[in-house]
This record gives structure tokens, sequence and C-alpha cells, in this order.
């Protein structure tokens, strides 16, 4: 063994003992003051903790050690600590009487790479640069005035997927297809949310180079190229951040033998040229004075940074755009997707819905916008859906700023706060039948005061729950309208959950369409 091999072996050994000692001594100070800890599973391992338990999907797995240790526990994961909730009293406890006291993000360093070091909104540390970015988001891009201006964009877009189905569901029914066309939803899903977001985010739109292209032999279209481009970052980046290890052995860190941190900047790069050539084009635009009457969300923000250079930089600016491109293009296109498949797997939930939506809207037209809150059964389908697969199942980590109480145990200063939703939505003591879908539990306010909280609660709850819904509603109700969807061969679609932040299905959605006849000439003269 040569002089190097003994080095590095003897390096880890020093540092897992410095490591030790240091955890030894963190802990007896926390004993302390901590009279009652959460419990904790058996078995930690010595450097590890419990991170040899964690088997993915990771929300999974923290249903089934609430299933043992109750609705408050803790882990020791590597050389973090993490108090797990999963009971809507103590999820209540924590975002309401607690609030302030978990308003901080838990940033893991890959989440700090891809964040800017927590510069965007979803990961800023709570205090005046957070409530700055909130208000602007809030007011500028996700109010409901705002949101009602962008419901032509939503529209349009959907119009514009429904019309690129009806060609390719036409091709196949004039060829061999007489089943319909065979379609992956989740790539014409993630493009249209990019489109909507480009509009509001950047006044742009995600170009085809073929505005209407010829579908595929398969019946498909290609993705506009800012939507591959975008699409193929989103993919790169997410597993990254979902990782457990790298995350939480520094050691890992240090040597990076796979190159963790090296592929996670590389995909990072791609991401920010794509929206600084969105910015930078903005920028252009405002100064030779051709901006619309709606300013764009970068628009505003080049304006705040003329007023405050030294708050609204360039980073912050493209930390922001990203944190709302990556928050809304994924968490869109995966919700209608898990619609859809609970759907084809309910035939008779789908037919309901497709009465209902005949019956307010017709034949005639498209369904839009102002037409949601008519359908009362499709937003059903839609919190059901939501209650069963929310897009974010552990919500983002948030980090207690304070030594607290959370169900009557004691949580320490700097302890990750993970809220597993997925399992609180599916407690067998609130919901009759909770892995059922059922959309009726939803109707005449059955569901209401249960806890059900998709986008979160209190001060870091996600603001861009009203811009959600009604692209969802739109594009949902609007797929059930115009086509008739049968699943491939007949089999029930599978419906295993993959893994990461925003719990995507294992098997990507693949369904049988075709153009109902009572829309078929609406949909030939769009």
């Amino acid at each position: 063994m040569d002089l190097a091999a003994y080095i590095a072996i003897l390096s880890l050994v020093f540092l897992f003992l410095l490591r030790r000692v240091h955890g030894l001594a963190r802990r007896d100070g926390k004993s302390r003051s901590m009279r009652r800890p959460p419990p904790s599973p058996p078995g930690a391992v010595p450097f590890l903790g419990h991170l040899h338990l964690i088997k993915k999907p990771f929300h999974a797995t923290l249903s089934g050690l609430a299933q043992r240790h109750g609705p408050v526990f803790t882990l020791r994961l590597g050389s973090r600590d993490a108090a797990v909730v999963t009971s809507p009293a103590c999820a209540r406890e924590c975002f309401t009487e607690h609030d302030v006291t978990f308003a901080n993000r838990s940033l893991l360093p890959s989440q700090r790479l891809v964040t800017f070091d927590g510069a965007a909104l979803g990961t800023a540390s709570y205090g005046p640069r957070w409530r700055d970015l909130r208000r602007v988001a809030v007011v500028q891009l996700l109010s409901a005035h705002r949101v009602g201006c962008m419901s032509g964009v939503i529209c349009g877009e959907v119009r514009a997927m429904v019309r690129r189905l009806h060609r390719a569901a036409a091709a196949a029914a004039g060829g061999s297809g007489a089943g319909g066309a065979r379609i992956e939803l989740k790539r014409r899903l993630f493009e249209l949310s990019l489109s909507v977001l480009m509009e509001a985010i950047a006044e742009t739109k995600a170009k085809r180079r073929d505005p209407d292209p010829e579908p595929d032999a398969d019946g498909t279209t290609d993705m506009s190229p800012e939507a591959q481009e975008f699409k193929r970052v989103i993919d790169e980046v997410f597993p990254y951040v979902s990782s457990v290890l790298w995350d939480y052995l520094p050691v890992l860190r240090w040597f990076d033998v796979a190159g963790v941190r090296s592929r996670i900047l590389a995909a990072v790069s791609r991401r920010d040229a794509f929206l600084r050539r969105l910015i930078d084009a903005e920028r252009r635009r405002m100064a030779d004075g051709v901006c619309g009457e709606k300013k764009s969300l970068i628009a505003v923000l080049l304006a705040l940074q003329k007023l405050e250079p030294e708050v609204y930089t360039d980073t912050v600016i493209t930390a922001f755009c990203s944190n709302l491109f990556g928050a809304g293009t994924e968490t869109t296109s995966t919700t209608v997707e898990w619609a859809m498949s609970l759907l084809l797997n309910n035939p008779g939930t789908l037919e309901k819905a497709r009465a209902e939506i005949d019956a307010a809207v017709g034949h005639s037209r498209l369904l839009n916008a102002g037409d949601l809150p008519r359908l009362g059964y499709l937003r059903c389908i839609i919190a059901e859906t939501l209650r069963l697969y929310p897009a974010a199942p552990l919500l983002l980590p948030h980090e207690s700023s304070a030594d607290c109480k959370v169900g009557g145990y004691d949580v320490p200063r700097g302890t990750a706060l993970l809220v597993n939703v997925y399992a609180i939505h599916r407690d067998p003591a609130v919901w009759e039948e909770p892995g059922r879908f059922v959309p009726e539990r939803f109707e005449g306010g059955k569901a209401e005061g249960l806890f059900v909280a998709p986008f979160g609660m209190g001060r870091r709850k996600c603001p861009g729950e009203r811009l959600a819904l009604q692209t969802v509603g739109v594009a949902l109700g609007s797929l059930i309208q115009c086509f008739h969807w049968n699943r491939v061969d007949g089999v029930e679609v599978d419906m295993s959950e993959g893994s990461g932040l925003t719990m995507p299905k294992a098997v990507p959605l693949e369904a049988l369409c075709t153009t109902r006849e009572a829309m078929y000439d609406v949909l030939q003269k769009i």
C-alpha cells in the first residue's frame, strides 16, 4: 500500500473520530435542554445514523417508520437531525403555533448549488429579503387579478395542445390506429406548463421550429426546443437534489468520486444560460422601449433593479425566475398526469366528469377558465388527486430557528422539519378507505376542516396555488371534453410512484386518444 493510500485512510479515521466526538458533545448539550425528545428508530449506525433505513421513495419509507414510531419521530441522517411529522394535529401545530419558528428552510448542499446558495424565493431564509421576494411574486405574478389576466394565455396554450392531439388522433384514425393515437402525456403537459410560465415571466413563448408540425409515425410531436432544453435540465438536476448520501455525508462531498458536484454545476450552468437569455432579451426590449402595457415579471424585476441595484442583482433575478420555472412546470404537469391516470383506471368517474362538462359548456366551444367555478365535480377530481398524489409529498423541508415543542416533544433549534403530507392525506383515522380514488368525498363541503395541504401552510405556503389550480383545471377539463381516452391494450395504468421532490410516476402515462365526434368540428377550426 503506497503512502497516498495510508494518508487517505488515516484522514478518514481522523475525520470519523472528530465527527464522533463533536456529535457526542452536541448530543450531550442537547440532552440537557431536551427533557422529552421525539422517539427515534433503534439501530443508528455511527457516522451514518439512520441512512441505512432509507429506501426510495423517501416519503413511503417515512410513512412506514411513522407506523412504528408515532406521528412525530426523529432521524439522524448522517450529519443532520430531522424531525418527521405525519399527523394532521402536529402539522397544524407546526404551521400555526410555531409558524415563525419553522419559517426557515433546511438547505442541503446540493440545494445550495441549485438555488444560488438559497437566494431563490422558495429557499431564502425567513427575513426582509424573503418578504420582498414574496411580495413581488404575489403582487406582480400570482395575485388573483394577474392570474385572471393570464387566463387567456392558459386557454391559448391548452388550445394549441388539444389541436396537436387532435391532429395526432386524426392521423392515427386515417392509418392503422383504429384504437386511437398512442400518446405520452407528460412531455406535452410539461411544454404546456413551461409555455404558460414563459409568457407570464418573460412575455415570450416556447416557440416550435414548426408552429404545428405533422405528427410522427407514432402519433406524437416533438416538444419545442426551449421545452426540451429546460426538461433536460430538470431531469438532470432533480435526481441529485433528492439524493441522500451525497447531501448527508460530508466525506462524499470532500472526495466526490462520483463527480456529483460537477454534474450538478454543469446542469445548473445550462439552466442559468437559458434564463439569462430571457433576462437579456427583456432588458433589450426595455432599452428599445417596446415593452407592452402588461409588464412581464422579468420587466418588473429589472425596473426594481434600477431602484435598488444592490438588492435586485442579476443573481437574485435569475434565482427568482429559476424558482418559479422549477416549481411551476414539473408540479403542474405531474398533477395532470396523475389525474388522467386515476381517471383511466376509474372510467365511471371519467364519464361523470365528461357529462358535467357537456352540460355546463356544451359542444360548440372549448372549455375556458371562466367555466371552472361551474364545474364542481372537476374540482373534486383535482382535490382528490392532490390528496392522493401531492406534487411535493414532503413539502419543502423547514428548519427550526429556536427550541420548541411539537406533539409534546422537544425539538431543538437547527432541526430539519419534514412534514409528510402524503402520509397525512392517507391517514385512515381521518379518511375512509384512504387509498381509494373517491372525488365525491370533497362534494358539498364534506372535507371541510380536514387537513389537505398539497401547497403547504403558513408563511411558506406556495404562492402559486391559484395559478396552478387554474392551469390544471383548464388542461384536465379540456382533455376530458375533447377526447375519448382508453388504456393501452386494456391494461390498468401502473400507479407506482417514482422518487424525487415532486413524486413523478414511475412509469410515464401512455394512453390511446381519439377525438370525440361531438367536438370534431370545433377542433378542426382552432
